[in-house]
């Protein structure tokens, strides 16, 4: 029977999907329907959403009752139920798949029954577009067919699928296998699965847990569409040995990751008569532009012009200076050069993942790509390549090209030679290398593009490193091995199980509980946003059972490293703008040390209060987690200065507590009777020293010693300074801090010569 294959809506072309679910309800599969009953209802949901027109089907077996047309017709296949015929998606079917009954009989033959509905409902019409999606363990016994062997009849089965243009899906949902599995049952399920994927347009996948099992179904038919269609040209230098192999050889460009986004909420108005069978209930929205000078009157369009700033002033452009001064490329990819795949690194990836092939039934084509892909593969090259995808584009893309072998080696290692030579411009003749080439290749090779950004785009944020760091601050071997086993203990993909959180396989949790509750809003008005299902929960939390068996290795990480607990506290509705870089804050030596930088409000940081002074003990942070050290205090200034250092809720803290910690030790040595503070002042002084170098601060650090040394020698108080050259005091070298400009001897004889106190 012939049918439409699409549908018009407004005014596009909507190829529409025939999908027979083929649902294992099984003795062995009772464990598992819930998620069964979850991830269908999923499909079913989204296909409402964007693929309103599709038509699917539901088949049920191991069921007690057996309700199929072929029964009636040939006999056999029993306990094989057609919950419901192919139609085209509607909300009821969503309580249907949400309700599956619990079969007591064993049964895998609902294949043959699901391809039987698809061929009268469509004959040999909607070819590509049958998919048969099959759910279950696998772990029942298969009957015998009542002629030949069972690979023959999957052979039979996969042979029918293939002249009919249908799709086999399966999954198989493998946990944790009870006693009374039989492997030898199971592996003779896998293998005639696997026959399955070698005959036909089938596609196996296994999964052990329920939130792979969400990801596991394809529930969005997303029809391929190419970015770009054209030639990959090479560069003039390469032209002439390589221009017959890759110029004029089609390529075809596709999407392979794309980020899925809610679906587009759109205005609608409630203004229509209810009896408009016919009304859109669409809303139009007009803008209008009107003169602040004179707000009564609409400005036209032609008395309407672009303006960009440009310092103070703003540049009026009008639209044919601006169409004039778009750079507009031709459109094509070419091929800039060849570097080494280390030259390029990951963060370099700006956008999302496209793949280029061969034009399709193109054998000459598709030789060409694999040659050039194998022969940068073997190199351990990438392709630096220019893009601009439609003509007209107003930009340039600059991207990657990295190979991506097929599976299976489909070339001799003689081609793979020839591809060598070709690649190393040694062959005079491309096309001799052409026909050597031709026939071997069955499945193409191909290469994936990733977008380069340009120097605007990069963004350079400077860190101090960790090996410039002293000693004291780099982890003591049980600190690291606390860390090890912490990292281990959370391994994503351990040996002996299927790896966790794939990316083919894990859905986005934000958008199946949207998809659900749009499902629930279109029954009932009133409905309750779902609480995250328990499956969703294991992608944004982590598992609870593996913390539960790894205590001992956290407890151990925990008694290793100081841990505090962050409180959240409320933005102030106060701030301040931030100080622009290269400002001349520092060069403040030798005006007043003790000037404080302006800092960003902290009136809601703080809730602790103190009945005496205002001076905070930083003793109270271990007592009270709410109490926030906000400067260096009489009582402990060394912890305080630390607390403060600590503290990430505004970056000027930092510099907050390093200009504090001067001035404490300023005061210090000032203020001192014959020495009696001059001890807490090294104290302090050594503090500061730590914390310049763990801030990476060299700067602050040296400069201030230089300057207190000459206030020390300029006021009678070198007695200081010798004691400061007793304790090792040294200024910050270039080897513990990179921005340092002090040399190892100049740190050391800094303070060697010792004026004499002056009479």
């Amino acid at each position: 029977m012939a049918r439409n294959k699409g549908v018009a809506e407004n005014g596009l072309y909507v190829v529409k999907e025939s999908l027979v679910l083929l649902l294992d309800v099984g003795p062995k599969m009772h464990g598992v329907l819930p998620q069964v009953e979850k991830v269908s209802a999923m499909l079913l949901e989204k296909k409402l959403i964007y693929n309103k027109y599709d038509e699917v089907g539901i088949i049920l077996f191991g069921t007690e009752e057996t309700k199929n047309e072929l029964t009636v017709e040939v006999g056999g296949y029993q306990n094989i139920v057609v919950q419901r015929n192919i139609k085209v998606i509607d909300g009821d079917l969503v309580d249907v798949v949400q309700e599956l009954p619990r079969g007591t009989v064993p049964v895998l033959d609902a294949i043959i029954v699901g391809m039987d509905m698809l061929i009268k409902k469509y004959g040999p019409t909607n070819k590509g577009k049958k998919r048969l999606c099959l759910i279950t363990n696998a772990l029942s016994r298969l009957r015998d067919p009542y002629e030949g062997t069972k690979e023959d009849q999957v052979s039979t089965i996969a042979l029918q699928m293939t002249d009919q243009g249908m799709k086999l899906e399966c999954i198989v949902v493998r946990g944790k296998l009870s006693s009374d599995a039989d492997k030898n049952i199971m592996d003779e399920n896998d293998r005639l699965l696997d026959l399955f994927t070698k005959k036909t347009w089938a596609k196996t996948v296994y999964v052990e847990s329920a939130t792979s099992l969400l990801g596991a179904l394809r529930t969005r038919n997303i029809s391929p569409v190419t970015t770009f269609r054209g030639d990959l040209e090479v560069s003039s230098r390469l032209k002439i040995k390589v221009r017959l192999i890759i110029r004029g050889r089609k390529v075809w460009v596709y999407k392979k990751t794309s980020e899925e986004r809610f679906p587009t909420l759109k205005k609608y108005s409630d203004k229509a008569p209810p009896t408009d069978r016919f009304a859109t209930h669409e809303i139009k929205v007009d803008y209008e532009y009107k003169s602040i000078q004179d707000p009564n009157n609409v400005v036209p369009p032609e008395q309407r012009i672009k303006g960009y700033r440009y310092g103070p002033e703003v540049v009026p452009i009008s639209s044919d200076a601006w169409e004039a001064v778009k750079f507009k490329p031709e459109k094509g990819v070419k091929l800039l050069g060849f570097t080494d795949a280390k030259n390029i690194l990951r963060q370099y990836y700006m956008k999302d993942v496209s793949i280029f092939i061969a034009e399709p039934g193109k054998t000459e084509h598709v030789i060409a790509i694999s040659a050039l892909a194998r022969a940068m593969k073997e190199m351990n090259k990438v392709a630096i390549v220019r893009c601009v995808w439609r003509q007209g584009q107003g930009s340039v893309v600059i991207g990657v090209l990295t190979p991506n072998l097929s599976a299976k080696d489909n070339i001799t290692p003689f081609c793979s030679f020839v591809c060598f030579c070709l690649f190393a411009h040694q062959i005079s003749s491309p096309s001799v290398g052409m026909s050597f080439l031709g026939g071997h290749c069955e499945k193409p090779d191909s290469l994936y593009f990733n977008v380069l950004p340009f120097a605007e785009d990069v963004r350079e944020f400077q860190f101090p490193s960790f090996r410039n760091l002293p000693a004291a601050f780099q982890p003591t071997e049980e600190q690291q091995e606390a860390a090890d086993n912490l990292v281990k203990m959370l391994d994503l993909a351990p040996p002996v199980k299927e790896e966790s959180l794939k990316p083919d396989l894990t859905p986005n949790p934000v958008l199946e509980r949207f998809y659900h509750f749009l499902e629930l809003r279109a029954k009932n008005p009133d409905a309750a946003v779902p609480p995250l299902d328990d499956a969703l929960k294991r992608i944004t939390e982590p598992d609870p059972e593996l913390l539960y068996e790894n205590k001992s290795v956290i407890d151990q990480f925990r008694r290793c490293f100081e841990l505090r607990e962050t409180v959240k506290r409320k933005k102030s509705s106060r701030s301040q703008r931030e100080k622009p870089s290269g400002s001349d804050d520092e060069k403040e030596y030798g005006q007043n040390p003790r000037e404080e930088k302006p800092l960003k409000s902290t009136e809601t940081i703080s809730t602790h209060k103190f009945d005496k002074g205002d001076e905070k003990p930083s003793s109270s942070m271990g007592k009270n987690p709410t109490a926030m050290v906000e400067k260096i205090g009489n009582v402990t200034p060394v912890q305080d200065f630390e607390a403060m250092l600590s503290r990430r809720d505004d970056a000027d803290w930092v510099f907050k507590a390093i200009k504090g910690m001067k001035n404490k030790i300023y005061d210090l040595v000032e203020d001192s009777f014959e020495g009696d503070k001059y001890d807490k002042a090294v104290e302090c002084l050594f503090a500061l020293r730590r914390g310049c170098v763990l801030e990476q601060e060299p700067k602050q650090f040296n400069d201030f010693v230089q300057y207190l040394c000459r206030f020390c020698r300029e006021h009678d108080l070198s007695d200081f300074i010798e004691l400061l050259a007793s304790k090792g005091m040294t200024l910050i070298t270039k080897s513990e801090a990179a921005d340092s400009d002090v040399t190892d001897e100049a740190a050391r004889s800094f303070l060697v010569t010792k004026e004499p106190k002056t009479e």
